[in-house]
C-alpha cells in the first residue's frame, strides 16, 4: 500500500474516482464474507453467523472515526508503535484535505472498510457457539488494541515494520490475513471446541450460498488489491491482474489435492481455493509479476487444502478455518514476497528469485513473527477479560438448540428440510467432510 505520508500532489479526479469505486466493492466483501460464512455453518445459526459480520460494520465503523484512524494513521508519537489521537473523531480533517493525491476522508473509509472485513474475518473461528453480548463487547476492544497498532506498524507514518524493518505487505497479508487467522486461533482456544467436535458431521447447509458469498468476495478482492495502490495507474492494472491470476490458481491448487486425496473435486474446494490464492496475493499483488503472482496462488491452494486439517490433529476448534485459511495463506504470500518481488514492481526492492538476496526473505519471516506473536497474545488476553467479566460461550442448551432462536428469536427456513444439505458420500468419513469445512 502506498504510504499515506505521500506529499499532498493535488486532487487527482481519476485516483478519487478509482478509489469511490475500490472502496465501495472492498464494502462489498463483508456481506459477501456472511453469505460465505452463513452457507458454511448449520441451519441453526445461520442468522447468527450473518449478525456477527453486519454487526461488525456498525461497531467498527464508530470505533474507527473516533479514534482507530488516527492511531492508525497519525503522526507516530512512540517508537514505530503507535499514531497520535490528533485526529480523534476525525478532527482537523476537511473535504479539502488531501493524502496523496485523493482526499484524506476517502482515505479514511477505504481503510475503514480493511479493518471491518477483519473484525468479520475472525468470526469464523467461533461459530455456534459465542454469545453475541460477547461478541458486541470484543470487536470494538480487538480493532483498538490489535488491528490499529498492527495497522499503525505497517502503513502507518513512522511504523516500524515499513520505515525500520522494511518488511513490504501492499494490501495487508501482515494487517488483515495474519491477524484474523491469529486472533480466530487464540479465541478458539478461549471459547473451546463445539458440542460434537470430532463426533458430529458439521457439513455446510447450503453450497450455493457458500460460491455465492466467495464470487463477492472474488469481486471485491480486486478493489481491495487494486485500491491500495491509491491511484488509477499501472500499478493497480498490475495488482487487479494479479489478483484474478491468482485466485485462478488458488482454485485448481486446491481441487488437485481434493481429486487426489479424496477423489472428487468439489465445489466446497473451489470455493476455499479461490480464497486462499486471494489471501496469499494480498501482501504480494503489488510487488510481484504475474509468474510470481501464479505460484503464490498455486502454493496458496495446496498448503492451505492440507492446513485446514490441523485443527483434528491438534485438537482446536476453528469452525471455518480462519487459521488453516487466513493465517496460512497469509504466512505462504508474505513470505514468497521474499522471494518473488520484482524491482519493477516495488521500485527498488528485489526478491531472493531476482537477485536481490536473502535479506528481503528474512524481513518478511521477521514480520510474520512478530504481528502473529503479538496479536496471538493479545486477542487471547481480550478473550479471556471478557470472559471474566461476562462470559464469552453460549450455553450448553443455546449451542444445542442453536443461536438463530435462542438468540436472536428467528429462524432462516421456515420450512425446514435445508438443515444438512451436502448429501454423504459413499466412503467419505464424517471427518473427512469436516476435513473440507473451510472459510476465506
Amino acid at each position: 500500500m502506498t504510504p499515506v505520508t505521500l506529499a499532498a500532489a493535488g486532487l487527482d479526479t481519476g485516483d478519487t474516482a478509482w478509489l469511490l469505486a475500490a472502496t465501495a466493492l472492498v464494502l462489498l466483501m463483508t456481506p459477501g464474507l456472511a453469505l460465505f460464512y452463513g452457507g458454511m455453518v448449520r441451519t441453526k445459526s445461520v442468522l447468527n453467523m450473518l449478525m456477527m459480520s453486519f454487526v461488525s460494520i456498525a461497531l467498527v465503523t464508530v470505533v474507527w472515526l473516533l479514534a482507530g484512524y488516527s492511531l492508525a494513521f497519525g503522526d507516530d508519537t512512540f517508537a514505530g508503535l503507535i499514531g497520535g489521537l490528533g485526529h480523534a473523531g476525525m478532527v482537523g480533517i476537511g473535504p479539502d484535505d488531501l493524502t496523496g493525491s485523493v482526499p484524506t476522508l476517502l482515505f479514511t473509509t477505504f481503510q475503514l472498510t480493511f479493518a471491518i472485513l477483519t473484525a468479520a474475518l475472525v468470526s469464523g473461528a467461533i461459530a455456534d457457539r459465542m454469545k453475541f453480548a460477547a461478541w458486541l463487547a470484543f470487536v470494538p476492544v480487538w480493532t483498538l488494541l490489535v488491528y490499529v497498532p498492527v495497522a499503525h506498524w505497517v502503513w502507518g507514518p513512522g511504523g516500524w515494520i515499513k520505515d525500520s524493518l522494511g518488511a513490504l505487505d501492499f494490501a495487508g497479508g501482515l494487517v488483515v490475513e495474519i491477524t484474523c487467522g491469529a486472533s480466530g486461533l487464540a479465541l478458539a482456544l478461549v471459547i473451546g471446541p463445539r458440542i460434537g467436535f470430532k463426533k458430529d458431521a458439521m457439513r455446510p447447509h447450503n453450497l450455493p450460498m457458500v460460491m455465492l458469498g466467495a464470487g463477492l468476495l472474488w469481486f471485491g478482492w480486486l478493489g481491495f488489491n487494486g485500491g491500495s495502490a491509491l491511484g488509477a495507474n499501472g500499478l493497480a492494472a498490475a495488482s487487479v491482474l494479479n489478483t484474478l491470476v491468482a485466485g485462478c490458481t488458488g482454485l485448481l491448487g486446491w481441487l488437485f489435492v481434493e481429486q487426489r486425496r479424496d477423489g472428487h473435486p468439489t465445489t466446497f474446494g473451489a470455493a476455499s481455493g479461490v480464497v486462499a490464492g486471494l489471501v496469499a496475493i494480498t501482501p504480494a499483488c503489488g510487488t510481484v509479476g504475474v509468474l510470481g503472482a501464479t505460484v503464490v496462488g498455486l502454493v496458496a491452494g495446496v498448503v492451505c487444502s492440507y492446513a485446514v486439517a490441523w485443527k483434528f490433529r491438534l485438537d482446536y476448534d476453528d469452525s471455518l478455518d480462519v487459521v488453516g485459511v487466513h493465517f496460512v495463506g497469509g504466512v505462504v504470500g508474505t513470505l514468497l514476497v521474499g522471494l518473488f518481488a520484482t524491482a519493477a514492481m516495488t521500485g527498488g526492492v528485489d526478491g531472493l528469485l531476482y537477485g536481490g538476496g536473502a535479506g528481503q526473505f528474512a524481513r518478511q519471516a521477521v514480520a510474520v513473527l512478530a504481528v502473529a506473536a503479538y496479536t496471538f497474545l493479545v486477542t487471547y488476553g481480550i478473550g479471556k477479560g471478557i470472559d471474566r467479566l461476562m462470559g464469552v460461550r453460549a450455553s450448553e442448551e443455546e449451542e444445542l438448540t442453536g443461536l438463530d432462536q435462542t438468540v436472536h428469536a428467528e429462524s432462516a427456513y421456515d420450512h425446514g428440510g435445508l438443515g444438512h444439505a451436502a448429501a454423504q458420500t459413499p466412503g467419505h468419513s464424517a471427518l473427512r467432510l469436516q476435513d473440507r469445512s473451510t472459510a476465506p
